[in-house]
């Protein structure tokens, strides 16, 4: 005999960066799994080490990051975990990231412009990623940029039950801050029970990064509870912008329903006196407690990671999640 038989046998191992370790905890539980020890701390010039305190080898190995503030040690972080997967014959990994770093950066505006979002893909794959899995992409084209399997996750289920659940009226309209978003807000509308769309009509200079102006509501909005989504809010200046038109214009109630809570320099304030009775985000990033309000509502998008997860350890359906339609 020339060669010894063995059985197949598969590994799942999760490991977490620093930027997010409860969302990770929250997902480990779900999975019933627990978090892969590790020592993983930073030099007094901010370089960052990683050693795993167990064996990886053949491990199928999924890394949880949040690109958050300071997102470029949070990126570097997963990258260097990441190679240290690689190196540690895990036999496959996937860069588990909820939110995309630099995924607004996802084209040229003027020349001599870089595409960041394409970077962090090619960073991921050349440290040794085999899939990324990640909700909520600022564009759905950004799964090309990186040359591997891409599971794109949406937390519209989520959200939209949450709102089903506490508002149980037919009296919605579904409205997108921009035009880039309308085929979202059709998904939220067919979701919501086929409600009316709008879209805010708004102008935004390239050079001026987060402002952004709103010129006015298309769409029927009069009497009803507008419901203003989208992937992100950093700044807040475009939403407060759109609500305040939104109820000018007449609408009864506004809900702002939005998967990545950035929240940076004065979001919270914003947001807070916007005049929407509800603003609604999923934990994709952490949101500490000096960054919350009255009015947020913080949604548990651990459920649907672990259930992602899930299903590529078993080689199952992701698009599966829904309806076929991912």
């Amino acid at each position: 005999m020339s060669a010894i038989a063995g059985t197949p046998k598969k590994n799942m191992m999760l490991f977490s960066g620093r930027a997010h370790p409860e969302l990770a905890e929250h997902v480990a539980k779900e999975l019933d799994v627990t978090v892969t020890p590790q020592s993983a701390y930073s030099f007094a010039n901010g370089e960052i080490f990683c050693r795993f305190e167990e064996s990886v080898r053949g491990s199928d190995a999924f890394v949880i990051q949040a690109h958050s503030a300071p997102i470029n040690d949070a990126i570097m972080e997963q990258l260097i975990m990441v190679d240290a997967l690689k190196r540690g014959s895990a036999k496959r990994i996937t860069a588990v990231m909820p939110f995309w770093g630099y995924a607004r950066q996802d084209k040229k505006h003027r020349g001599r412009e870089p595409i960041s979002a394409r970077l962090v893909a090619d960073m991921f794959k050349t440290a040794g990623a085999d899939r990324i899995l990640t909700v909520d992409l600022h564009t759905s084209q950004i799964q090309g940029f990186f040359d591997g399997p891409v599971d794109h996750l949406f937390a519209l289920p989520v959200l939209a039950q949450h709102i089903k659940s506490t508002r149980p009226t037919d009296n919605f309209a579904v409205v997108s801050p921009d035009s880039g978003r309308v085929r979202l807000a059709e998904r939220w509308a067919e979701t919501l029970g086929g409600t009316p769309l709008a879209f805010i009509h708004k102008t935004r200079d390239p050079r001026k990064p987060n402002e952004a102006v709103a010129n006015r509501v298309v769409g029927e909005i009069e009497g009803r509870c507008c419901v203003v989504i989208d992937d992100m809010i950093d700044t807040g200046g475009t939403v407060a912008k759109a609500v305040e038109v939104l109820l000018k214009e007449g609408a009864s109630d506004v809900i702002v329903a939005a998967t990545h809570g950035v929240l940076s320099g004065p979001a919270t304030e914003r947001l807070a006196n916007c005049g929407a009775s509800e603003v609604i985000f999923t934990d994709s990033l952490p949101i500490p407690a000096e960054k919350r309000f009255d009015s947020m509502t913080v949604l548990p998008i651990a459920p649907l990671l672990a259930e992602a997860i899930h299903q590529v350890f078993e080689d199952g359906s992701v698009t599966s999640l829904f309806d076929g339609n991912a």
